[in-house]
């Protein structure tokens, strides 16, 4: 056990650095493996959407429910109470049974023959996946010092534009070349075999990375009573939620819109939008927690500073990509929104551990899922589905730009939140 524990040095100032053991290193790539295969599973069907679409004779708003609701019922249902379990197990069986099950329902997707069966595949799915995040988030924050909560929270979290690329590129090419069905055959039930080495991880003791652990619980307090009654939370929750509408939509409809509007084949939409998420969300994940730890070294509510700053920009940004009507200049666009779209993932989940303490983590972690995902999964993209529907995007296209505009008008919302968020942190002690 002593293996995972933080070495300890003094600086050249004096002070006391820890010295990160390998073995941090390695858990942390093997977990954002994992975060990887839980991004393409449930961005796969993304992609897929068009087959789908034409097989099964579906509207958008069945779309929307199949490729969001579907997974958000039990995702975010269980993920408060599965946050709370992951503060009270052991970390690593919670995630190993998680990811068998969405693995296994994943591939079992390419069996199904009408919308209620991909449904009920896409709500245990989102069951398994709802064990990942309390758990995993909570386990890094004792393999690594406090110093670099976002900075490793951010590189955990670049599993999300890599699954999301992963799911771009491969998804494509096999419905393209087999079929959609295939997609989720190939992709899907791989990730069982992942969970067996995610038993084999040495967990270390709750809270080991803290200072002062007792300090820190004392002054979260205990319970969700007092999770829900913090302001700052609520800033900070509702502002990232918004935030996720419009980060979202960049998976789940803007491909469908490249592909309906501007006549763009799966395999050229997935290679662009694969390529996108690769390295402009990649950088934007990986960095945007460096940067925020910068900004948080500068003033207690930095990151939410930063963060609010990356969701303004993202606003125009949106508003050109939607209104151009230029191929070129609709791309270019993406691929900043890519970037600076996904610069939130470590930041947000570092301020939720520094806030609530390190005895509870995983339960402060599911209530900010609960909320970033029922807003920005369970009522953005079908209130976008359903606006389609209304525009008569089936007849014309072109119209789903218009039903888009609710995005940049997420990202004002967002920029607006997250700045009174990092004023609230800054007023507390």
């Amino acid at each position: 056990m002593a293996t995972i524990l933080l070495d300890k040095k003094a600086s050249s100032t004096g002070e006391v650095q820890e010295k990160i053991p390998p073995y941090s290193w390695y858990v942390l790539a093997l977990l954002c493996v994992v975060y990887l295969m839980n991004f393409l599973d449930r961005t796969l069907i993304y992609i897929l959407f068009p087959p789908i679409k034409k097989e099964m004779f579906l509207s958008d708003l069945q779309l929307a429910l199949l490729g969001t609701t579907s997974f958000v019922i039990f995702y975010t249902a269980l993920g408060i109470p599965f946050g709370r379990l992951a503060d009270k197990v052991v970390r690593k069986k919670m995630i190993a049974v998680g990811l068998a099950i969405w693995s296994l329902f994943s591939g079992l997707t390419g069996f199904a023959t009408d919308f209620w069966t991909i449904f009920a595949c896409r709500v245990m799915v989102g069951v398994g996946e709802a064990t990942l995040g309390p758990a995993a988030m909570s386990l890094l924050s004792d393999f690594f010092p406090k110093r670099m909560r976002a900075t490793v929270q951010s590189i955990y979290s670049a599993g999300i534009p890599l699954g999301a690329a992963a799911a771009f590129f491969l998804g494509g090419s096999i419905a393209e070349v087999l079929s959609w069905r295939w997609a989720f055959y190939l992709l899907g039930f791989p990730g069982v075999l992942l969970a067996l080495m995610v038993l084999f991880i040495k967990e270390p003791p709750r809270g080991v990375a803290e200072l002062n652990a007792t300090q820190a619980e004392n002054k979260a307090g205990s319970g969700l009573a007092v999770l829900v009654k913090n302001k700052t939370l609520m800033f900070h929750h509702i502002g990232y939620a918004f935030f996720a509408v419009a980060t979202n939509s960049l998976s789940i409809w803007v491909p469908t819109l490249l592909s309906r509007a501007h006549g763009m084949s799966l395999v050229a939409v997935g290679t662009m939008a694969g390529m996108s998420m690769l390295i402009a969300g990649g950088l934007g994940t990986a960095f945007g927690g460096y940067i925020a730890d910068w900004f948080k070294e500068r003033s207690k509510g930095g990151r939410m500073k930063f963060t609010a700053m990356a969701a303004a920009l993202c606003a125009p940004l949106w508003l050109t990509f939607l209104l151009s009507g230029n191929i070129t200049v609709m791309i270019a666009c993406y691929v900043l929104l890519t970037g600076f779209g996904l610069i939130w993932l470590g930041p947000g989940a570092a301020d939720v551990h520094d806030i609530v303490g390190p005895n509870l983590r995983g339960l402060g972690v599911g209530v900010y899922f609960f909320t970033v995902n029922i807003i920005g999964y369970g009522f953005g993209p079908p209130i976008i589905g359903k606006v389609n529907d209304m525009l008569g995007v089936g007849a014309n296209p072109w119209n789903m730009h218009y039903g888009l505009l609710i995005c940049p008008l997420a990202c004002a919302v967002s920029a607006v939140f997250l700045y009174f968020g990092s004023r609230s942190l800054e007023k507390q002690e």
